[in-house]
């Protein structure tokens, strides 16, 4: 049988190029754009590479900011054989496939392989332990990426072997010279086009990619195709506008950026800072953060930072919750809006907030102190005749229902738990107390 009986006759169809976005990698740390906390000379990537070893590292940070370059940059600069997968696809078979290759490796060619493992925070604890061991003894160098928190998405025995480095998103500035260098660079970007940009397309590319190096070079690549296509020279605002299409909010609702937000906004009202707080509110609802979500931890808030400084404001995030569920979204975010703008600017307090902690705490210590016998209730003959509830002085039967009396067991009655402030209706509280006096003293 004829050895070429299965070869395609056809001649091989051309290579597709790589995307931009590939193409325009760095190809060593000088190269890299942003992340100059842990690229810079001295910082923590120049000395894994020099002098080295290279050791496990978890990327951590948001798409786009350069996790996959640099993994790829330490494998290259360290000569250490690579291997990339995606947790998304891969499995217990294929890193066990990678483990036994990586012993090959290292018997044929004296090189370690640097595993890297995108999205790591998606295998679970079983398919993370399957490398457990291999990392341990130095078979592999575990290099994962993660857009979500290490400590929550990976297991303690795998983090602790690895150093977890933060990345951050790009800022304008560094997109907008990402964008230049792109477009201008004729070995791997578009320069051999003769492409210019028009007045603020790259700050326009710069403002809609969020931070995210990968979204602005893709953009950036449609715009030029149309640009071309109109048979024009420059790169207009209205290209990127096309090539971006509608801009995504960087969210997850049960990830980082969701718990961020939600703590921008509590600390914006905290702080009676109105603008911030209907601006985190405003993102939150804008990302489709479910609104009752929100509303629910605006009454929170309401008892949690307010409270009797202005009693009303509970009764608000009430009926800002109750519109909420009535109307649903977009409708809601009127009555969200109003009742954030209530809060920030009403007077706050979190004495009772203290009073809740303050007595958790002395339950939890003293635990179950017994009922004063004169509170005591009597229903029966026997817990008369043992004296409940005898001694008990009716308020109402007293002027102006003051009565000098003890309400609490024995071993707190010197305790405080709620210590009213002078501000808002709790100055108004502080004197209620003084007048009722502790024990109901006249």
């Amino acid at each position: 049988m004829s050895a070429n009986l299965f070869e395609s006759k056809d001649p091989a169809p051309p290579a597709v190029p790589p995307p931009l976005a590939d193409r325009m990698r760095p190809r060593s740390l000088d190269q890299v754009i942003g992340q100059q906390g842990i690229v810079g000379p001295g910082c923590v990537l120049q000395t894994m590479v020099n002098p080295g070893p290279l050791r496990s590292v978890i990327f951590w940070g948001p798409p786009g900011c350069g996790k996959t370059t640099l993994a790829r940059l330490l494998a290259d600069l360290t000569d250490q054989h690579f291997v990339e997968f995606s947790a998304v696809t891969a499995g217990v078979k294929e890193v066990r496939a990678t483990i036994e290759s990586a012993r090959q490796v290292l018997r044929a060619e004296g090189r370690a392989t640097v595993l890297f493992v995108d999205e790591i925070h998606r295998f679970n604890k079983a398919q993370q332990d399957a490398f457990l061991h291999q990392v341990e003894e130095g078979l592999l160098t575990l290099i994962g990426a993660t857009t979500e928190n290490p400590s929550f998405e990976v297991n303690a025995a795998l983090l602790s072997r690895c150093r977890v480095v933060p990345l951050e998103p790009l800022d304008g500035s560094q997109l907008i010279d990402l964008a230049q260098r792109a477009l201008s660079d004729p070995e791997r970007g578009l320069g051999s086009r003769g492409l210019t940009f028009d007045d603020n397309a790259a700050e326009f590319l710069a403002e809609v990619a969020d931070g995210d190096a990968r979204r602005l070079l893709n953009s950036l690549e449609l715009a030029a195709m149309r640009t071309e296509a109109q048979e024009r020279r420059a790169v207009s605002v209205e290209d990127a506008q096309e090539a971006i299409g509608q801009r995504v909010l960087r969210y997850d609702k049960g990830g980082d950026e969701h718990y961020h937000l939600i703590s921008a906004l509590h600390k914006s009202l905290r702080g009676s800072d109105t603008q911030a707080s209907v601006y985190w509110l405003g993102r939150m609802l804008e990302a489709g953060e479910d609104p009752m979500y929100i509303a629910r931890r605006m009454v929170r808030f309401a008892s949690e930072d307010i409270g009797n400084a202005d009693p009303q404001a509970l009764q608000v995030a009430l009926n800002a919750r109750e519109a909420a569920h009535f109307l649903g979204m977009p409708e809601a975010n009127t009555a969200l809006t109003q009742a954030a703008v209530y809060l920030a600017t009403a007077p706050k307090s979190n004495a009772t907030y203290l009073a809740c902690h303050a007595v958790r705490d002395e339950i939890r210590k003293s635990g179950n102190r017994p009922v004063p016998v004169h509170l005591r209730n009597a229903p029966t003959k026997l817990m008369k005749d043992l004296n409940y509830g005898r001694d008990y002085a009716y308020p109402h039967d007293h002027e102006e229902a003051k009565v000098k009396q003890e309400y609490l067991p024995e071993g707190v009655r010197e305790r405080g738990f709620y210590a009213p402030t002078r501000y808002g209706f709790e100055k108004e509280i502080a004197k209620r107390m003084e007048y009722w006096g502790r024990s109901g003293e006249s």
